[in-house]
């Protein structure tokens, strides 16, 4: 996947998310055994499977958690971009979104 804006995945996220899509928020991976087991299931899927990875992957449209940790704040984001540059992730992301792979 490209590195640069793709406004009509970034709206299929954005739909997807808003419709109510189940992702799988928790368990929160609290080890670094525990990330690698999602980002290599997350490996196991087609790149293009978007609802797919939203769904491994724990994204929301939101803040979560008692900080409310967001994209924004996470290692993988880039800022200018508005991109998740995890390369098992590599989607257009919203400052206000999260998902289960938030590193500080």
């Amino acid at each position: 996947m490209s590195e640069g804006d793709d406004p009509a995945l970034r709206k299929t996220i954005t739909d997807l998310l808003a419709s109510g899509l189940e992702t799988k928020v928790e368990p929160f991976p609290k080890t670094e055994k525990e990330f690698i087991e999602i980002a290599a299931e997350l490996r196991t899927l087609d790149p293009k499977d978007i609802k797919g990875k939203l769904v491994l992957s724990g994204f929301m449209d939101h803040p979560y958690g008692p900080e409310s940790w967001r994209c924004m704040e996470c290692i993988y984001y880039l800022a200018h971009r508005k991109w998740c540059d995890l390369p098992e992730l590599a989607v257009p992301v919203e400052p206000d979104w999260y998902c289960r792979l938030w590193r500080m």
